[in-house]
């Protein structure tokens, strides 16, 4: 005879644990100082016309990430500048 009749069901998996839930991030805003400050950065980078309005918005996206970790703008824009450079030459 068959013996699927005699065994017990086989126990159900167990769930898998709920994922913790992450607490939210703050996001950090510019202040008002800083904002200015970018603002008249890009509108000198701007009136140069070396870079092309997509390359502005990337450097401005950049800036805006650098300071908001706290960098001056002068130090933002020189280790952007200090990137590219380094990636130019990689390419090399």
């Amino acid at each position: 005879m068959s013996s699927y009749s005699d065994s017990a069901p086989a126990p159900a998996p167990e769930p898998a644990p709920a994922p913790a839930e992450k607490p939210k991030q703050v996001k950090k805003k510019m202040t008002e100082k800083q904002r200015e400050q970018l603002a008249n950065h890009m509108a000198k980078l701007k009136s140069k016309k070396e870079m092309s309005p997509s390359d502005l918005s990337r450097h401005r996206m950049r800036m805006m990430n650098k300071m908001l970790k706290g960098m001056s703008v002068t130090q933002a824009h020189n280790a952007i500048k200090k990137a590219k450079d380094e990636k130019a030459k990689a390419k090399k």
